[in-house]
């Protein structure tokens, strides 16, 4: 049972614990799971409008894509591993690739 008097002492507990068990399942993929990398990433766009004064409304005129597209820095797995650096996320394929 948790001293709840303390609870940084828990807190990094817990931090620790959480750590432990993404790690292990970074180095351990499930065997019978499928494992292909993921991510999502986000660019911009600079949007202008035309002012339709009939309708009062606003309507698209131009998008102009204002940032290149980058690999996103955190990753995930369809096996459910979530949180992962490009680096961890090679560890796990390489470990699922071994297992197969």
């Amino acid at each position: 049972m948790p001293d709840d008097s303390d609870p940084e002492a828990n807190l990094e507990q817990w931090k620790s614990a959480m750590q432990e068990e993404h790690a292990d399942a970074i180095a351990n993929p499930d065997p019978d799971e499928s494992h292909q990398i993921e991510g999502v990433a986000q660019v911009t766009y600079r949007v202008t409008f035309d002012y339709d004064a009939a309708d009062d409304a606003l309507e698209r005129a131009s998008a102009e894509e204002v940032d290149d597209l980058t690999d996103p820095e955190l990753l995930s797995c369809a096996c459910g591993v979530r949180g992962m650096t490009p680096e961890e996320a090679r560890e796990h394929m390489a470990a699922a690739v071994e297992r197969e």
